[in-house]
């Protein structure tokens, strides 16, 4: 009886979600410089802009092409820098990593961070980070 009342209750809530929304990058892409510095040219997916709101998390693909970074700057949530392909030097509070496809930087509220693209081949990043709430 309880498992029932508790399955009835998960599919109440389910109702009240928002529709699902299925987006190709193609849909998003923008050739702009890199967010904080403007340190060379990427190019930009903003995936999750094409959810409306409410939303809780933004999802972003950027390419940066070579020579450019996303300049250090302070977060005030945690995010992530997913590597999809190519090599790159991410930064957080004065401390430089390298990485490369396959590996991730978990990046904590309150530091400094920035990644910089190294090489001849772009750097591909996945970059998760939850929305600015008000």
């Amino acid at each position: 009886m309880i498992a029932a009342a508790l399955l009835f209750a998960v599919a109440l809530a389910a109702q009240d979600a928002p529709a699902m929304v299925v987006v190709h990058e193609d849909e998003t892409i923008r050739h702009e410089p890199p967010p904080h510095g403007a340190i060379g040219m990427s190019t930009a997916y903003r995936i999750s802009d094409h959810a409306p709101q409410p939303r809780t998390m933004e999802f972003r693909k950027r390419v940066l092409h070579p020579g450019a970074a996303i300049g250090l700057h302070p977060i005030a949530h945690d995010e992530v820098y997913y590597v999809v392909s190519g090599a790159g030097d991410v930064t957080s509070d004065g401390v430089t990593e390298r990485v490369t496809g396959g590996m991730a930087a978990y990046l904590y509220e309150g530091a400094t961070v920035g990644i910089r693209q190294l090489g001849a081949e772009p750097l591909v990043l996945i970059i998760t980070y939850p929305v600015a709430r008000e």
